[in-house]
């Protein structure tokens, strides 16, 4: 299926020619066809001669309904621009035209109606003229009579023509459907319809609800009026919803692929009209059906920062504009630069943005993104519509640019280094405190950042191999530790002797870790080996053997004795009885 819009002045025929292509009644609302106008949005559909079905979104032409009109026309490809022979181009003619050539509609047909009532030719020719310099300029045009039939088939050809050379729309892609109306229907509940231009929907589909973030299920779906299973874009569809009600869903929501997109607040754009400096500071942002007031920030001449009263879901490259109500007139295109930027709150801030913004074109680009923020989320890079760069470095969900990598390794082995010399007893950097010093936003992306020089172990960063060696006075202190218990091998020290030889817990720790001594327990200390020492003297002692003949024969106290014990059971060398008795295995 291929969607096309129409444009043009109120009263111009637009209606009528969408009645004599297709034979169906666009105008939904009795008060319409009693006024002769399209107020709202109608839908209408044929078959081409190539076999190509087209649908048409009817636009209302009246100047009290260009926000209509404006929903109508934000998702669709390509527009017909219908100016009537008798009365040739009106301002809303004009006003539609501006509306297309901010969105950057390059594709459609001039279609000059009622060409019954007077000489089409000055009418063609007045309506090339406004179209020179917009993105329609040298569109092909076709003079029809809705009422005479005079000019359909040539019409019908020229539609054809239109659809075939429409780029093809990637069915694969994540789902973004602006709605544009939404009504009950009695025995099936919500209903929406919209303009599908990526994407596939199913019946059984979750979706997200924006704003908002609700999850809905597609519980029916249904595209030219019939019940369908599955619609790929572009395509016109109807989707009945369960789990959100009426007032819940309005024009100007959207239904996202869940996870998919980024709904921002906050937009970078270029410009593409009236200069930055000389916009209204509040206007109005018109993206595919949403309508939303806007604070205008200028960067540059053509770049501007837009804080939105809402978040919409927006994605590099996407194309919207500005209206200005008050003055009914269009005075700038956008296309949307960043939809993640930072801060301008530094002195100077706002004229560097605006040189990064002049490098940036508005086509989704990973790498260079990447580049840009040293570290992103890969999802976020994904839902912002770039892809991610091949052989990015990643950990734990975020990707990191190999610069910004280097950069932040030089300052972390600079860091682990002085906190060696500052903490020789530390085991390294905890790695949480290296995270800050690197600057990540995650304990687990300073993996990425150890290279050759750095290490982690046990939850610390070294600088090189963990440190083995130990302080001089550490090492002394040991020595003498290791001395006295050559005499007697389990007669730990006890704690003021431990003080009195400058042996505090950060000493030990540090013996402990250079494998100088042996940790049986808080407190107690042995030689490395002890253990199984002690399981070599206690195979003298007939099994089983109770805790005060493995004291007696290991020759310390029962200070020592339990916690040796039970190291020794917990190694797998003794068992203990329920009665309290030991055995060796």
């Amino acid at each position: 299926m291929h969607v096309l819009a129409t444009a043009g002045h109120v009263d111009h025929g637009k209606s009528t020619l969408i009645r004599a292509l297709t034979g169906m009644e666009p105008d939904r609302w009795a008060e319409e066809r009693r006024r002769g106008m399209t107020i709202d949005l109608g839908f209408a559909w044929t078959e081409l001669p190539g076999g190509q079905t087209v649908a048409f979104v009817d636009v209302p032409g009246h100047e009290k309904f260009v926000p209509n009109m404006l929903a109508g026309i934000g998702a669709v490809p390509a527009a017909m621009l219908v100016v009537a022979a008798d009365e040739g181009w009106m301002p809303q003619s004009g006003e539609h035209v501006d509306a297309l050539h901010a969105l950057g509609v390059s594709r459609g047909l001039l279609v000059v109606t009622r060409s019954d009532l007077m000489d089409p030719e000055l009418a063609r020719e007045e309506a090339l003229e406004h179209l020179a310099g917009t993105s329609l300029a040298d569109v092909p045009a076709v003079c029809v009579s809705g009422a005479t039939g005079e000019g359909i088939d040539e019409l019908r050809a020229a539609i054809s023509g239109l659809v075939a050379a429409l780029p093809p729309p990637d069915s694969t892609a994540a789902v973004r459907l602006w709605v544009d109306r939404a009504f009950t229907i009695k025995g099936a509940g919500t209903v929406v319809t919209g303009t599908l231009p990526a994407g596939t929907l199913r019946v059984g589909d979750e979706l997200e609800l924006s704003p908002g973030r609700g999850r809905v299920t597609v519980r029916g779906l249904q595209s030219l009026g019939e019940p369908v299973e599955t619609a790929s874009a572009v395509a016109r569809v109807a989707l009945n919803l369960r789990g959100v009600s009426l007032d819940a869903v309005h024009r100007g929501c959207a239904l996202l692929s869940p996870g998919s997109w980024l709904s921002t607040r906050t937009v970078d754009v270029r410009l593409s009209g009236d200069p930055a400096a000389e916009l209204p500071r509040h206007i109005v942002l018109h993206a595919g059906s949403a309508a939303v007031p806007v604070r205008v920030r200028p960067l540059g001449d053509d770049t501007a920062r837009l804080v939105l009263e809402r978040a919409l879901p927006l994605r590099i490259g996407d194309r919207a504009l500005l209206r200005d109500p008050g003055a009914h007139r269009i005075p700038a295109g956008v296309t949307v630069l960043d939809v993640r930027p930072t801060a301008l709150g530094r002195r100077g801030a706002a004229a560097a943005r605006a040189t990064e913004l002049s490098t940036m074109d508005g086509v989704p680009d990973g790498a260079a993104e990447l580049r840009r923020r040293g570290l992103l989320r890969r999802s976020e890079l994904v839902a912002m519509g770039a892809d991610v760069p091949r052989n990015a470095p990643e950990a734990a969900g975020w990707l990191a640019d190999p610069d910004v990598l280097a950069e932040r390794a030089r300052r972390l082995s600079s860091a682990v280094a002085s906190y060696a010399t500052t903490n020789p007893l530390e085991p390294g950097m905890p790695a949480e405190a290296a995270r800050q010093v690197a600057g990540v936003p995650d304990a687990r992306l300073v993996e990425l950042l150890l290279g050759s020089q750095l290490s982690l172990r046990d939850g610390r960063v070294h600088h090189g191999a963990p440190r083995a060696e130990l302080p001089p006075a550490v090492a002394r202190a040991v020595t003498t530790v290791r001395e006295e218990l050559a005499a007697r091998p389990f007669a730990a020290p006890d704690a003021n002797r431990l003080v009195e030889l400058g042996l505090g817990s950060k000493q030990l720790a540090a013996a402990v870790r250079a494998g100088e001594l042996l940790k049986v327990a808080d407190g107690v200390f042995l030689a490395p080996g002890a253990d199984d020492d002690a399981a070599a003297r206690l195979t003298v002692l007939d099994s089983p053997f109770t805790l005060s003949q493995a004291r007696q024969a290991l020759d310390t106290t029962r200070r020592v004795a339990v916690p040796l014990m039970e190291l020794l059971a917990r190694r797998g060398i003794t068992r203990r009885h329920s009665d309290g008795t030991h055995e060796l295995r």
